[in-house]
């Protein structure tokens, strides 16, 4: 809702990498890691395109398939998998968009760090906000869904 009754753009970008500090801060919740791994993480997207939105990231500071090790993209894939059941228990999806943007021509909002998204899918949720007013409308809020996959990815 704070973001909806924003000026509807997200605001810039900290100084720093968003993945890195997040993984830094040891504040899990607050920075909406939902889980860890010695390779990679899965982490809530502070902006979702629909409720449930996750990315999941290496850990290490790189923006690029070819920097990573393949046991860090075999990490993010098992997080990736991971997230499609948890998401599956807590939201009953049709569908999954699973997606990586490599650089900032490709659309990577975070360019440097490499992630997936995972967004799950409904039919008939397209939303003509974006279209109208460049604004996503999301049913619920970030804590709650944090709250729903974390008790979902337990499962």
């Amino acid at each position: 809702m704070a973001y909806v009754t924003s000026a509807g753009a997200p605001p810039a970008m900290p100084a720093g990498c968003i993945f890195c500090d997040a993984l830094a801060s040891g504040d899990d919740k607050g920075n909406l890691i939902l889980l860890r791994g010695p390779k990679a993480f899965l982490i809530l997207n502070k902006y979702p395109y629909a409720s449930g939105h996750v990315m999941a990231a290496v850990n290490r500071h790189v923006g690029s398939l070819e920097e990573t090790a393949s046991e860090e993209i075999g990490q993010v894939m098992e997080l990736v998998q991971a997230a499609v059941r948890a998401l599956g228990r807590a939201y009953a999806p049709e569908g999954f968009n699973v997606g990586l943007n490599q650089g900032r021509a490709a659309g990577a909002g975070v360019p440097r760090h490499l992630h997936l998204h995972v967004v799950p899918r409904w039919s008939g949720d397209v939303n003509f906000m974006p279209v109208v007013s460049d604004t996503r409308v999301l049913p619920e809020s970030l804590d709650t869904t944090y709250d729903r996959l974390v008790v979902a990815l337990g499962s």
